[in-house]
């Protein structure tokens, strides 16, 4: 396909044009940047007209939960509408690949999904299955809390050497099949079981082939986030991998110092973060014991309906919640239910536990174990965090260098967190006074492309692989709200992937060009 998109302001993470050009794409590349009017609509399949829109590189999610629901409409058009044309999946330590996928579709339920077309096998079986699957872009982290699973089982005992070489080894084929780096999810099970032994060992596979090791931290982030990032360093240290830091929500001082404190320990490091203060994760990973959430689900679920171990949760373990990093004695008025898989509770969706628990006229404990039993654990929650953040404060985090664009997103349930379909739109609203378009095309997908390894993309120059978006500076805004999570963005109406429009005028085309991204 040939395509001439004509009169448009070219802007990357690299260089910023001030006049409009006319960019040809021919067979998924950028063939020729002109100046306006010099390239000749002849003999081209389709024309755009740029209208002096910006052209920017397709954006990169770098933390998304997207990966298994690519093939959905709605979810491709919540992606596009916002630029972004690759997600990156594999995260926090859980994805279905290696192995059959059983314990991510059953553990990370609330949180990816099922993925539908992964066969089995390996990160492989699963790239190939997203080659010409969706509109959108993936790539995957080898995540290591499922690598753990596939040899150690659900155990929580220290790895041995034997099952160490056997890590390793996965890792190894998960990165020759073209993996971008590892994941860990150190709160989550059965990553936290790992020691920072084990997952030294498994990152130098990654340092062996210039991979990333992306980690969901250890500690519950917020004020905990010193003793995680601590940890990370080692990691580097250790391994001499490059690292970075999942989902990085905190104080603004407090990111910026550490962040600032591992390039002075000499750590390769960098970071995501969304613009939001909330967060959504697992109602079970804050609110269950991890040697219970470790278990089958049917065996979780018939221990919270037996009245001595339940008793022993209500009296024992709920006391001790308030001590998690970002919720404290509050709690049940910071939780607000985003996903239940059990429709006698679906009235529950947007309301807090506590106001919840309320209506039904019990405490909030008990009814967190009521709706775990009935939906059988595939719950998630939108989690409010102690000490707001102002815009002010989330641009201050975002504006440092080592920043990457990553939402989070999960795109589970009828409540959701707004990040999932805003938070490529609310980067622009927060960052183009200060940094301008260049520096949010560097957050947005330069610095993800090069970070990660995806090839030839990240640029609007001749060559690169033609995943384009237009943006209208002065349209483009986020519409999902924590009240109203479903709504998509506006100001982004025609993107490109792979040089075939897959978004034109602000819906989707049908095409699908998207494949699965092996690291460079």
């Amino acid at each position: 396909m040939r395509v001439l998109i004509a009169g448009v302001v070219a802007v990357d993470g690299e260089a910023s044009a001030s006049d409009p050009v006319d960019v040809v794409v021919d067979d998924g590349r950028i063939a020729a940047v002109t100046a306006r009017g010099e390239a000749s609509d002849r003999a081209v399949d389709v024309r755009i007209d740029g209208g002096g829109r910006l052209l920017v590189p397709g954006f990169v999610d770098a933390h998304s939960h997207a990966l298994g629901r690519l093939g959905e409409p709605d979810v491709q058009l919540g992606l596009l509408r916002q630029g972004v044309t690759t997600v990156i999946g594999g995260q926090d330590g859980v994805g279905v690949a290696p192995g059959d996928g059983a314990y991510a579709n059953e553990y990370f339920a609330a949180i990816d999904g099922p993925h539908p077309d992964y066969p089995g096998g390996g990160v492989g079986e699963l790239l190939a299955a997203l080659d010409g699957a969706s509109s959108v872009n993936g790539a995957y982290l080898v995540p290591a809390g499922t690598v753990r699973l596939e040899v150690m089982g659900r155990s929580t005992d220290a790895a041995g050497p034997r099952e160490l070489a056997a890590m390793r080894r996965l890792v190894a084929d998960g990165l020759a099949d073209g993996a971008v780096g590892l994941s860990t999810g150190l709160d989550y099970v059965p990553g936290r079981f790992a020691s920072t032994a084990e997952m030294n060992e498994l990152a130098r596979e990654v340092a062996a082939v210039g991979g990333v090791v992306a980690s969901h931290l250890r500690g519950g982030y917020e004020s905990g986030s010193a003793e995680g990032v601590a940890e990370l360093a080692a990691i580097a240290r250790g391994s001499g991998a490059a690292v970075h830091v999942s989902h990085f929500h905190a104080e603004p001082d407090i990111v910026i110092g550490l962040m600032d404190g591992l390039r002075d320990d000499g750590a390769d490091a960098t970071f995501d973060a969304y613009p939001y203060t909330r967060g959504c994760s697992l109602l079970s990973m804050p609110l269950l014991p991890p040697e219970l959430s470790v278990r089958p689900t049917d065996e979780v679920v018939a221990a919270i309906a037996d009245p001595v171990e339940r008793a022993r949760l209500l009296g024992e373990w709920f006391p001790t919640v308030v001590d998690y990093p970002s919720l404290g004695p509050s709690w049940p008025s910071m939780l607000t239910f985003g996903h239940i898989a059990a429709p006698d509770f679906d009235w529950m969706h947007g309301l807090t536990i506590g106001a919840a628990a309320a209506r039904a006229g019990t405490t909030p404990a008990e009814l967190v174990l009521d709706v775990l039993a009935a939906a059988r654990l595939e719950v998630n929650v939108v989690m409010a965090v102690r000490s707001t953040r102002t815009d002010a404060d989330l641009a201050r985090i975002l504006a440092h260098p080592a920043a990457i664009g990553g939402s989070d997103g999960i795109w589970i349930g009828r409540h959701p967190h707004p990040r999932a379909r805003g938070t490529f739109a609310r980067y622009a609203a927060l960052l183009v006074d200060e940094l301008g378009w260049g520096g949010a095309a560097a957050l947005c997908s330069t610095r993800a492309v090069d970070r990660f390894g995806l090839g030839d993309r990240g640029r609007v120059r001749v060559g690169a692989v033609a995943d384009l978006a237009l943006v209208d500076p002065d349209r483009i805004v986020d519409r999902a709200t924590y009240e109203h999570p479903l709504a998509v963005a506006d100001g982004i109406d025609d993107v490109l992937v792979a040089g075939v429009p897959v978004l034109r005028h602000g819906a989707l085309t049908g095409a699908t060009p998207g494949r699965g991204i092996r690291r460079a």
